[in-house]
């Protein structure tokens, strides 16, 4: 006799591993950047200085972040799992994690929760990364359907996490083919997971940034950190309008279409919330490319700096690209500083720019 629950089970497994697949193949071989917007950081002009005072050789990157030293104001932000295809990357951004002393976020572990093989495309970050700091993560959707405090911390102790995430992704849930457009609850249930977890809980967008009024709501709430992943990079609206087309959905390919390049450009989103809340660590992402742009999301205000698909390019090459690609990043984090004769972290915070163009007239307006 046919067991039809057992049946079922195998078949949603299946689903997720291609949906995860496909969240890593889209980006990487078809594209889903922004069209029509980016990331204002191109706004951002930083005032060169012709006597920095200092050597190249002198100059430090490292930072804290939720109490804690890190080489470098950078984060490997949430990617990937849940496939087998994830696995590979997720061991070599582990390597890199542990190599480099900066933190890692893990992409949506509810696939974990299914069986033991898909949460072994997370453990191997772990396994990696052993004195590293990995960020779980799970979504807001989920903590709105009834996800439970239990099952969070079965999450965390996967890859025995040092933080969690919460992703925010309405968008992209709306556009999703089998998406869960839910989201009744879910600032109760991060204050609720706040006051429960014994670890640092942070939120973060997933390409349409963070606006001032939720940022005031996230700060009440008692989240460590806020990661506003602002609009003008990957768009995960676009990822999904392309998997709706394959699904022949054509609703869902409307809306992709339509909502393609929707949300908070990233170094707006950052500027507002920096103004906005008063003792959150704020994590600046959203189609950041280089240590130029990483520096200015510092000098905005940013703790921290995420990226994703440069890392996620990188490490779909080999290990040897990926670090490649970290030590690039680093050299170019680091002649930012001397051109500006930034010492440390510290100092570039406080760096001069100029802000041009439409950021400009968006931020300074009434």
């Amino acid at each position: 006799m046919i067991n039809q629950k057992s049946v079922d089970s195998r078949s949603e497994l299946e689903t997720i591993k291609n949906r995860k697949k496909e969240g890593i193949d889209i980006p990487l071989k078809k594209g889903a950047q922004a069209r029509t917007t980016s990331t204002y950081l191109e706004y951002v002009r930083f005032v060169h200085n012709a006597l920095p005072e200092i050597d190249y050789a002198d100059i430090e990157t490292s930072c804290f972040f939720v109490n804690r030293r890190f080489s470098a104001p950078l984060i490997i932000d949430s990617m990937t799992g849940g496939t087998p295809e994830a696995r590979k990357i997720n061991e070599r951004l582990g390597k890199l994690a542990q190599e480099y002393d900066i933190p890692m976020g893990l992409g949506s572990q509810r696939a974990g929760l299914k069986s033991k093989e898909l949460a072994s495309t997370y453990e191997i970050a772990r396994k990696n990364a052993p004195n590293a700091f990995l960020i779980a993560n799970i979504g807001g959707a989920q903590l709105s359907s009834g996800l439970t405090v239990t099952e969070v911390e079965q999450i965390v102790e996967m890859i025995q996490a040092d933080a969690l995430v919460i992703h925010l992704n309405p968008l992209q849930e709306l556009i999703q083919p089998e998406g869960e457009p839910r989201y009744s609850g879910v600032l109760d249930q991060i204050t609720k997971l706040v006051m429960n977890l014994d670890l640092p809980v942070m939120v973060k967008e997933v390409g349409a940034g963070i606006s001032k009024e939720v940022a005031n709501r996230l700060e009440m709430a008692g989240v460590a950190a806020i990661n506003i992943a602002g609009s003008g990079g990957t768009s995960w609206a676009g990822v999904e309008k392309i998997r709706a087309d394959a699904a022949r959905n054509r609703i869902k390919t409307h809306l992709g279409e339509l909502f393609w390049d929707w949300g908070i450009p990233t170094a707006i989103s950052l500027i507002e919330v920096k103004r906005a809340v008063k003792k959150t660590s704020i994590i600046a992402s959203g189609g950041l490319r280089n240590g130029l742009e990483v520096a200015k999301c510092v000098a905005l205000g940013a703790d921290m700096c995420a990226m994703a698909y440069p890392f996620l390019v990188a490490a779909a090459q080999s290990i040897d690209s990926l670090f490649g690609y970290m030590n690039l990043l680093l050299a170019e984090l680091k002649s930012t500083m001397f051109l500006l004769g930034s010492k440390n972290i510290e100092m570039l915070k406080s760096s001069r720019y100029i802000l041009t163009g439409a950021l400009a007239a968006e931020v300074n307006s009434p």
